[in-house]
């Protein structure tokens, strides 16, 4: 219960976080930049600890499903990405912001969602799971074919920071996980407040330090921005019924492609982009922008796969 009403607040509290630190930046001015990484640990450390064996059934019950997922997910974001960058002709700093967030995988908020939207919860937690695990490979292999030619990217730099940020807190999350569960057990109800104070804390940080500049970028930004969430979650949706998912699938997939990590991408544009200071700006305010349109989202999908399940049960029963 706790969960739930934590979860539902989730957009607000970000929200929140992120005008206050517009409005009055000295609220985020305390929280230093080099601690991105270390917030974004926990983060993950937490994501690690939530993980069970069985949340990777779905990979091998049905391959197809995730692999048709994850392929929309490293192929819609990141040319959308690139489009809207070339369509606003957003500057280099953050043009690669813009790259890293479409090159990054599933964000944990998308789980959360998908379960408000009454969709595949399995589905959508074996997508993350995989999407993860292969950020590591496939983030700095699409920030490097994109954006090489104007700028030098280190890919293996990019790597190592993604195993170090993500997959080794994940995996000690896991595994405490897995040899402790009634600790694990007790921490469980204070995990998912514990990682919405890290985001806001990371998003206050980048906004803070970024005032100026985010209102010299205008309104080009912010719609770029806006556009790329709802082309991962138009593009997902039709994607999925093209593949011939039923609609909660589908609906699963359109949450799980639209909603990125973007605070992985606001880590890597500081670690492996510190002199292009604008490239954690796309990052901050996708992740306050996403979580509000997949809130609104999950209550549509919501609506609809209530009637698709309620019609699929009145033919069941003629």
């Amino acid at each position: 219960m706790g969960s739930n009403i934590i979860g539902r607040a989730m957009p607000f509290i970000i929200l929140g976080a992120a005008i206050l630190s517009f409005i009055v930046p000295d609220t985020g001015l305390w929280i230093s930049t080099g601690w991105i990484n270390y917030m974004l640990m926990a983060v993950m450390f937490g994501m690690g600890l939530t993980i069970k064996p069985e949340d990777f059934r779905v990979v091998f019950t049905r391959p197809r499903d995730v692999l048709i997922g994850c392929a929309a997910q490293f192929t819609v974001m990141p040319l959308a990405a690139y489009a809207l960058c070339l369509i606003f002709g957003l500057k280099e700093g953050l043009m690669m912001g813009m790259i890293l967030v479409g090159a990054c995988p599933g964000g944990t908020a998308s789980n959360v969602i998908s379960y408000f939207a009454k969709g595949d919860v399995a589905l959508s937690v074996g997508m993350t799971a995989v999407s993860t695990l292969l950020a590591p490979v496939l983030t700095p292999a699409i920030v490097f074919l994109i954006m090489n030619e104007s700028i030098d990217v280190d890919a293996f730099s990019m790597f190592l920071s993604i195993i170090q940020v993500v997959i080794v807190p994940i995996a000690l999350g896991f595994l405490i996980s897995h040899f402790l569960p009634k600790a694990t057990e007790k921490t469980s109800s204070v995990l998912p407040l514990f990682s919405i104070i890290a985001i806001s804390l990371i998003i206050m940080c980048i906004i803070s330090h970024n005032v100026d500049n985010i209102k010299d970028c205008g309104a080009e930004l912010f719609a770029a921005v806006i556009l790329h969430n709802a082309l991962g979650f138009l593009f997902g949706f039709l994607i999925a019924r093209a593949c011939r998912m039923t609609p909660k699938r589908s609906s699963t997939v359109s949450i799980e492609v639209g909603m990125q990590n973007s605070g992985l991408a606001t880590s890597l544009a500081t670690t492996s982009f510190p002199d292009l200071s604008m490239a954690t700006v796309p990052g901050a305010i996708f992740s306050v922008w996403h979580n509000l349109s997949g809130s609104l989202l999950a209550a549509f999908f919501s609506r609809k796969n209530e009637e698709s399940e309620e019609t699929q049960g009145a033919s069941a029963s003629e």
